[in-house]
C-alpha cells in the first residue's frame, strides 16, 4: 500500500516571507512534527519518506532586474515566459544574437544564459526533449544565480511581489533532502 501526501504551507510562506524566514521556521516545525507523528504510527515495516519538489531562495529588492522597465532587454523579443528565476526569452528573426548580447551585458554573470540548443545539450530539460516540444523553450534560457530575481511587475505583479523564488539551477533550489524512517 503506498499513501502520498503533500503540505502545500511551507511552500506558501516560503514565496511570502522567504525561506529561513521566522513564519517559515515556524511552519517548518510543525511539518517536523506531522512528521514524526506519522512515523510513531507505522506500521510494521512500513516506510516514511519526506522531501520537498524544489527548494528556494530568498530575493531581496536589490537582487531584482524588473524585466517591465528594462526596454534595453525587450529589443528583438517578442515573448518572455517562465518565472522569476529562469526566463524563456523568445526573439523575432533573426535577433536572437543582439538579444543574447543585450541580456548578457546588462546581466552579467548574475545569470546562465543559453541558447535553447545549448540548454538542451547541457540537459536543463531532462537527458531527452522531443521535437515537437523544442517550440515551447525560449530562443534564450536565462537561469538566475545567486538571489537574482527576473521579475515582470506589470503582468506578474503577485508573483514578483514574493520573497522566496525558484525554478533555477543552483544548489539551494535543486538539491532538497530526502528522509527516509522505517518501523521495525
Amino acid at each position: 500500500m503506498l499513501c502520498y501526501a503533500y503540505h502545500g504551507d511551507l511552500d506558501a510562506l516560503g514565496h511570502q516571507y522567504g525561506p529561513g524566514s521566522d513564519p517559515w521556521r515556524h511552519q517548518l516545525g510543525h511539518v517536523d512534527q506531522l512528521a514524526a507523528a506519522l512515523a510513531e504510527r507505522l506500521p510494521p515495516e512500513g516506510l516514511l519518506v519526506v522531501t520537498a519538489d524544489h527548494g528556494m531562495v530568498a530575493v531581496g529588492e536589490d537582487d531584482r532586474v524588473d524585466l517591465d522597465t528594462e526596454p534595453s532587454l525587450w529589443e528583438g523579443v517578442r515573448m518572455v515566459g517562465g518565472e522569476a528565476r529562469v526566463r524563456h526569452v523568445h526573439t523575432t528573426p533573426g535577433a536572437t544574437d543582439d538579444v543574447l548580447a543585450a541580456w548578457r551585458e546588462r546581466l552579467g554573470d548574475r545569470a546562465w544564459i543559453l541558447r535553447r540548443d545549448q540548454a538542451v545539450e547541457a540537459g536543463w530539460f531532462g537527458p531527452v526533449v522531443a521535437d515537437h516540444l523544442l517550440p515551447r523553450i525560449g530562443d534564450l534560457v536565462v537561469a538566475a544565480r545567486g538571489t537574482l530575481g527576473l521579475t515582470r511587475s506589470r503582468v506578474e505583479s503577485r508573483l514578483s511581489g514574493f520573497v522566496g523564488q525558484h525554478g533555477s539551477l543552483t544548489a539551494e533550489e535543486q538539491l532538497v533532502p530526502l528522509l527516509a524512517f522505517r518501523r521495525r
